[in-house]
């Protein structure tokens, strides 16, 4: 077992990140022999460092997971799944399937579970315009693009930029496989070795139940990272992304992520010929 090691962590500044891993950061949580050295970026920039494998464990977008599956693992612990909280289609107006596929879509990242639930559920669409997710209600409402494909706490506030959903493909999803939506996962290094690997997830799902177990705790880092966001709409956040399937996945989120990659795989967008995504 390595003693001090010292891992780089990335996640995002958003809520359900930075309640989920308060604890393992600020060591109330410990992996013996591990310390962690925190990052926080957009989810994108997360996906393009994993691509780079830069970071030794990371957050990252369940679309971008399967081109990354020879440098890391998914792990079973830390992520964002569930029902009822997938990324919807905004506009100024309502826009009708046929309008969608001229329509400029601006959408948060090509290798974000966003756009890849877009593209099974669009493929005729145009490619979007790439802008940082929460830049993109603003564009909307200023007319440089027609719709935009949100995320994140942008789900609670897209009406006070005067904008109405058009499609919410987190519902479309469930109701066309009947599965929880894979939103964000988290990916450690395969070169870091399955002994380790499994102590990361185990303190990460420790770090989780502690989060829940004691919500106050994080409540000073959630805040210092959450920018201009409302406590109110920080607990949503939260309320909406964390859940038992943040502790572990289980055989219903594990099934959920192989059907993702193989819809993906099917329709040409991702790779199929990728390694085991979990460890056994």
């Amino acid at each position: 077992m390595a003693e001090n090691r010292t891992l780089t962590l990335g996640y995002s500044p958003c809520p359900n990140d930075t309640f989920i891993f308060h604890a393992l950061v600020h060591g109330i949580v410990r992996a013996d022999g591990l310390r962690f050295s925190e990052r926080l970026e957009d989810v994108e920039t997360l996906n393009r460092l994993a691509a780079g494998a830069e970071l030794d464990v990371t957050k990252i977008s369940y679309g971008a997971a399967a081109s990354l599956l020879r440098d890391y693992v998914l792990l079973r612990s830390g992520g964002a799944l569930g029902r009822g909280c997938g990324p919807l289609i905004v506009a100024r107006r309502e826009l009708s399937r046929d309008e969608l596929r001229t329509a400029p879509i601006a959408i948060p990242g090509r290798n974000t579970t966003a756009n890849l639930l877009l593209r099974l559920f669009a493929p005729d669409a145009q490619p979007g315009t790439e802008l940082v997710y929460s830049d993109i209600m603003p564009a909307i409402a200023r007319g440089d693009v027609d719709a935009g494909l949100i995320i994140h706490e942008s789900r609670f506030t897209y009406p006070q930029h005067g904008l109405v959903k058009v499609v919410d493909l987190g519902e479309w999803w469930e109701q066309t496989t009947g599965h929880p939506i894979p939103l964000g996962g988290i990916m450690a290094r395969r070169a870091l070795g399955d002994e380790t690997i499994r102590r990361i997830d185990d303190a990460i799902r420790r770090s989780v139940e502690h989060a829940f177990a004691e919500p106050e705790a994080s409540r000073g880092y959630v805040r210092e990272h959450a920018q201009e966001m409302d406590d109110a709409v920080a607990k949503q956040h939260i309320d909406l992304y964390v859940n038992r399937f943040s502790v572990d996945l289980g055989e219903e989120g594990e099934r959920a992520v192989r059907e993702l990659f193989a819809r993906a795989a099917q329709a040409g967008i991702l790779p199929s010929d990728v390694p085991a995504p979990f460890l056994d």
